[in-house]
């Protein structure tokens, strides 16, 4: 089972608290000791020491009546150290010395242990105290070794080396428990209890390796942060205390441990920042049983997570990665090799989701979103590119942050940049493969566009011959689809189908442009669709009111979006202009036509200047008949768009309004005035301009008997 993971606990291995005696258990190399066990040890070994030495009577000290003088015992510890160690009568150090500069260097540590800052540069700016004497003991503890694996004859220091290697590893533990404590971010803390509770992955954080030991307790301040805040730059003096920490622990020979705690610490750090964002990962199965609607969201989330992970964390932590590791060489290497690290987990944790989005079932719903995730994996992929190609020198502290151009060899890395570059370079063509994933997906969906609209062969035509779903559906889907234009030219471009190039080469539309050829395909497709529709009606006046919403609707979605207006062209617009003409010419010439010609004296109505009363009244009757049964049927046809709608009403009346005033004038008088003129004269000029005026609004009425 997962420990949850804690703030560090300070270590106490150098402090003389009894309260805090009993409660430390450190998991160390040499096995769990506890600080009175390691007391009671280091006396024992003074004691062996002196009787070994013979030098009890005069250099034993007794513990209580001298403190040791730490700048006394580094001065000797250096000379013994710079001494030559082939000669014929090397430099010996005595086990007493040496067991008092342990000790003198474990009180130094302890009595700076609550202090904040025992890791800052003294006022000359030198290495701090507890860097100086953790490098001396190093060294010491190297010299020893090898003067105990050197041929019969030299020195060997069993107890001394004993006694040194285990302050050396305390002060390790010590150093490891306060650089891990300093590098990682609040809020992983804020997210453990809610690992506790639902014991997901993804709300777990990653387990710091044991590799020195590891507090049990809180007893950290956690400076509270809002959970959705980004993680706060680390302050100059705090990155002075890391690098000094980082020092310190190479210094020891403890590189392994140095960067798994850095990357551990990092790695929650980045995954508490994507929590905070509000991204959750997800298995593959998952997202791929996700409703729609809860995808999406998610979709909108990852956007976001991914977004800030490429612009703000990783420059941050590239930039904590070059100012910690600054001390060139070795750590040089490291520096880049964590870095990749950290870049190359974060990224394949948001890209795994792609993959996932790309899998679900296609839909035409689908495509703004799958777009969304395209640009923003477009748009990383210069600023992963400044990663594994950085400037030739950068603003950061020291040489850590100095020239690193392409062009640096594993020799002048030292070999580490190798496998950073390797990792970046992974990353880089991981990136290029999801962009390219997401762009056929997305190509694929827009092309979906013709299958979907070929499979609408509905058989009841639209009432009222109003605009049509799909219509609507499509325009808008295409108005939406035009405000990715740039991306979705750029997707073409990539995912080129073989029958594009056939096209490009026979003149087929778009230019040459394959996303501006497609579209056309599509718009050609509904414009085919819906004069298969407008067969359905039996009424061919109706047939072209359905022609006339619909392409009226058409061009006015084009003519209001400059992108989709740019992708067609004036040129089609100008067409579909054209077409609507004549469709308004049909209408008029099916619905008013026959009309006009009841209003016409064609020879029948007045023969050799006598008028035909009989030949008229059924005129009037015919007209009356007419006009009722317009307005019965065409009052009920739609005509959604009020300029069109105005258009249709103005010119019936310019052509049927002063036909009939005309008619009316000329022929009325042969009626005798009273019934007979009520029973044939129905309606006045005015009646007539009304009727028209009712056209058109949905609403089935039947003309009411009017007086003139």
């Amino acid at each position: 089972m997962d420990r949850i993971p804690v703030a560090p606990l300070k270590s106490s291995s150098f402090s003389a608290a009894t309260s805090r005696e009993e409660k430390l258990a450190r998991n160390l190399s040499l096995g769990p000791i506890k600080l009175n066990e390691h007391i009671k040890e280091a006396q024992k070994e003074k004691a062996a020491a002196v009787d070994n030495t013979g030098e009890a009577g005069a250099d034993a000290v007794p513990e209580e009546a001298a403190e040791p003088d730490l700048a006394a015992l580094s001065a000797e510890i250096d000379a013994f150290l710079a001494a030559p160690r082939d000669g014929d009568a090397p430099l010996a150090v005595s086990e007493v010395t040496l067991d008092r500069f342990a000790s003198a260097v474990e009180q130094e540590i302890a009595q700076s242990e609550g202090t904040d800052n025992k890791w800052a540069p003294n006022e000359a700016g030198d290495a701090p105290p507890h860097l100086a004497a953790i490098k001396r003991l190093a060294a010491l503890a190297s010299a020893l070794t090898a003067d105990n694996t050197a041929p019969c004859g030299a020195t060997t220091y069993t107890i001394g080396v004993h006694r040194v290697t285990g302050v050396l590893h305390r002060a390790m533990t010590f150093v490891e428990d306060e650089f891990h404590g300093m590098l990682e971010d609040p809020r992983v803390a804020k997210m453990a209890p809610q690992a506790a509770d639902t014991g997901s992955a993804t709300g777990r954080s990653m387990k710091r390796p044991p590799s020195f030991g590891h507090g049990a307790e809180l007893d950290r301040c956690v400076v509270p942060t809002s959970f959705g805040d980004a993680s706060p730059p680390f302050p100059p003096e705090t990155v002075g205390r890391l690098r000094a920490m980082a020092e310190a622990m190479f210094a020891a020979g403890c590189e392994t441990e140095c960067t798994q705690v850095f990357l551990v610490a990092r790695r929650n750090a980045l995954d508490a920042s994507l929590q905070s964002l509000g991204y959750e990962k997800a298995s593959i199965d998952d997202v791929v049983k996700m409703p729609w609607e809860a995808l999406e969201s998610e979709i909108a989330t990852w956007i976001k997570a991914f977004r800030h992970t490429v612009e703000v964390d990783l420059p941050g932590e590239r930039d904590l990665c070059a100012r910690v590791f600054a001390a060139g060489g070795q750590q040089r290497c490291l520096e880049r090799d964590i870095f990749a690290d950290l870049a190359h987990c974060a990224m394949l944790r948001l890209l795994n989701f792609t993959e996932a989005v790309v899998l679900t079932k296609r839909a035409a719903e689908k495509l703004f979103k799958v777009l969304d995730m395209y640009e923003a994996v477009r748009d990383a992929v210069p600023l992963v590119d400044a990663f594994l190609f950085p400037p030739a020198a950068d603003d950061g502290e020291g040489e850590g942050a100095g020239a690193r151009g392409p062009g640096a060899t594993a020799d002048e890395d030292g070999g580490g940049s190798g496998s950073a570059s390797t990792a970046l370079v992974d990353l880089n063509h991981e990136l290029a493969s999801v962009r390219t994933r997401l762009g056929e997906s997305a190509a694929a969906i827009f092309c979906d566009l013709e299958s979907s609209i070929r499979a609408d062969a509905g058989k009841q035509p639209m009432p009222g011959g109003a605009v049509h779903p799909l219509t609507r559906y499509l325009m808008n889907y295409l108005e939406y689809a035009c405000e990715y234009k740039k991306t979705l030219e750029q997707v073409f471009q990539e995912y080129r189908r073989p029958d594009d190039d056939d096209d490009a080469e026979h003149g087929g539309g778009g230019g040459g442009d394959p996303f501006a050829a497609q579209l056309m395909e599509v718009m050609e497709l509904l414009h085919g669709n819906l004069e298969a529709k407008s067969r359905l009606y039996k009424d061919p006046s109706l047939s072209s009111i359905f022609l006339m919403n619909n392409g009226r609707y058409m061009l006015q979605k084009i003519r209001g979006s400059p992108e989709i207006n740019a992708v067609v062209g004036e040129a089609w617009s100008r067409k579909r202009s054209t077409d609507l003409r004549q469709y308004h010419k049909n209408y008029q010439r099916e619905t008013w036509s026959r009309v006009l010609n009841l209003l016409r004296d064609d020879g029948v109505i007045t023969v050799k200047g006598h008028v035909q009363k009989q030949v008229l009244k059924d005129r009037f009757k015919q007209f009356n008949a007419a006009m009722d049964e317009i307005q019965r049927t065409q009052g009920s046809w739609v005509v959604s768009d009020e300029q069109l709608q105005s258009e249709l009403r103005v010119s019936i009346a310019a052509v049927i309004v002063p036909a009939y005033r005309s008619f009316l004038g000329r022929f009325l008088q042969h009626f005798t005035a009273g019934r007979q003129t009520e029973k044939y004269v129905k309606l006045s000029g005015e009646d007539l301009e009304a009727i028209i005026e009712e056209l058109f609004d949905g609403n089935a009425v039947s003309m009411p008997r009017r007086r003139t």
